[in-house]
């Protein structure tokens, strides 16, 4: 039987079975589900064992390098007694009671231009640190970060689900920007109540990391400790180099270089003729939409930047699902100008200044060598504080290296597991649960998009395919409708229910459990509800501030 929901059925149960109920490692339960999974999934019996390996390499490409540097990074901070150093300076400034804020409010500023893995593997060690200086309330910590960065990473561009939310609903990015932040502050608000609340409940101590073999019991305090400045640069460097590539990217995507403007269209009526007398391709597709038809040159550029807008109607030989709209453009028009002759649409300017500063941007401001250099930075003062023997720096690095490598092959395995289950169609088969052909408007539409939104994070574990897809969904039906509120708040109401249900098939899942020293057990018990009252929150914000703040279109 090969139908979706059974499919879904089947993984679910070998996971939890496997984890839960035998007690067998979770790459392994997560490595078998993937397998079984793609046997059922649709798709040649050739493909079905190598796709898997496919998708785990593709996982661990994206997060592999970063989860080792941060491993050692953390390692780093810890030993040298950088994480101490950060930890009094916020103890002294907010008091012990107010540490959490300090540290939610971290993860919520931080994840804006960083993805969520990156804040948590920078800010984990500070929640480490800080247990070994007030031996309490080491679930609080680490569930405190997770609110502030979770939040912010689901609602506030430019992290792709919310940039991506944004254009497909046609919501203006500094008004995503604003009401995302404005839904996000109370939602992690709520998280840190959350997390008080159960911390009282499921105190939980800080264990040893996976490949560390021993901890220590305490602050660092028999020698001095770096200073507050050098502390901090592992963690703020790369922020700083990966937000600023981050803002320059968004200003040079602002541009919108690749659209067409009535002053390029050279001949107005060769370029109807070129349309008229196609019969397939780029110009055949432009023909079904009617632009060979009668309209002035202003008419036509309005058309075809609607067109260059549609990620998959052009032949462009790359994969734009998920690619910033101004990309799009670019590949499209790209495509476009291919084949049309210069005299008739004149050639895009790409390259512009803020372009150029961008592709710069691009090498110091990516992830990995952003995180390879405040690894050096902080191996250095590791060095520095420590002066360890040649062994012993050998076995600090093989110590850190070894806790990253367990991270990153469950990490990949369950982002094999959620990629073979979007294999099998889940997607589809929830999106066609729902009719996205008819009306219906305000804050019905509010729930469905929540509910949607919810039921794809569900079965397929990633919030960013959650949140495009469903608002690929609704904006097809709020076409030419009144909503009677923006739809902004269509867009944090689906960033909502992209948060509700974060389970094994999630990546961000293991990563919480695994960089925490949480067992599966209590990451189902403290991650999984905190993501869910995140997300409820986000959820009836955004039904709030429609009625109070409705910036009605």
């Amino acid at each position: 039987m090969d139908h979706p929901f059974f499919i879904l059925f089947v993984g679910v149960a070998i996971v939890i079975g496997m984890i839960i109920g035998l007690r067998i490692n979770a790459f392994i339960a997560l490595i078998t589900a993937a397998l079984v999974v793609s046997f059922l999934a649709p798709g040649e019996i050739a493909d079905k064992v190598s796709r898997v390996a496919s998708a785990f390499g593709g996982t661990a490409g994206g997060i592999g390098i970063v989860i080792a540097l941060a491993a050692v990074i953390g390692k780093c901070l810890m030993d040298s007694g950088a994480a101490d150093r950060i930890v009094q300076a916020f103890v002294g400034a907010l008091g012990e009671k107010r540490s959490s804020f300090a540290l939610s409010g971290s993860g919520f500023v931080l994840s804006i231009p960083v993805f969520f893995d990156t804040v948590f593997y920078l800010l984990v060690p500070l929640a480490r640190s800080l247990f070994r200086s007030t031996k309490k309330h080491y679930l609080k910590y680490v569930l405190a970060i997770s609110a502030g960065a979770a939040v912010t990473h689901t609602l506030v561009p430019p992290t792709p689900g919310p940039l991506l939310m944004a254009q497909q609903l046609g919501v203006d990015l500094g008004m995503m920007i604003g009401i995302g932040a404005l839904v996000g502050i109370p939602s992690a608000i709520a998280g840190l109540i959350f997390a008080s609340w159960l911390d009282k409940r499921m105190p939980i101590e800080m264990r040893p990391l996976p490949g560390e073999e021993e901890m220590e019991e305490g602050p660092v305090v028999d020698r001095k400790l770096p200073g507050l400045f050098v502390s901090l640069l592992p963690i703020l460097l790369p922020v700083l180099m990966i937000g600023l590539n981050t803002a320059l990217e968004t200003k040079a995507n602002g541009e919108r270089a690749a659209q067409v403007s009535a002053e390029q269209i050279v001949d107005l009526a060769g370029l109807k003729a070129a349309i008229a007398g196609s019969d397939d391709g780029v110009l055949a597709m432009l023909k079904e939409r009617g632009m060979a038809e009668g309209a002035d040159q202003e008419a036509v550029a309005t058309a075809l930047n609607s067109a260059l807008k549609d990620r998959e109607a052009f032949s462009t030989g790359k994969s734009l699902g998920r690619s910033n709209l101004a990309i799009v453009e670019h590949e499209n028009r790209k495509a476009l100008e291919a084949v049309l002759p210069e005299a008739i649409l004149a050639r895009h300017t790409w390259d512009t200044s803020a372009r150029k500063a961008a592709n710069v941007s691009k090498v110091y401001g990516n992830a990995n060598f952003a995180l390879l250099i405040s690894a050096v930075i902080a191996v250095l003062l590791y060095v520095r504080s420590c002066k360890p023997t040649k062994v012993e720096f050998s076995e600090m690095m093989e110590s850190a290296l070894m806790s990253g490598g367990l991270i990153i092959l469950i990490t990949a395995a369950g982002g094999a597991f959620g990629a073979m289950l979007a294999a099998a169609q889940i997607g589809p088969a929830i999106a066609g649960m729902f009719d996205t052909s008819g009306g219906g408007a305000g804050v019905g539409l509010l729930f469905l998009a929540f509910g949607i939104s919810a039921l794809l994070k569900v079965a397929q574990g990633s919030t960013t395919v959650a949140v495009i897809t469903a608002s690929g969904m609704i904006a097809a039906m709020i076409q030419g409708m009144d909503l009677g509120f923006h739809p902004v708040y269509l867009a944090t109401a689906i960033g909502g229910g992209g948060l509700v249900g974060s389970w094994m098939n999630d990546s961000g899942f293991w990563i919480f459990s695994k960089m925490s020293g949480l067992t599966e057990a209590e990451a189902l018990k403290s991650w999984t509800p905190l993501l869910a009252v995140l997300g409820v929150t986000s959820f009836l914000m955004s039904v709030i501030l429609s009625f109070v703040l409705p910036f009605a279109q």
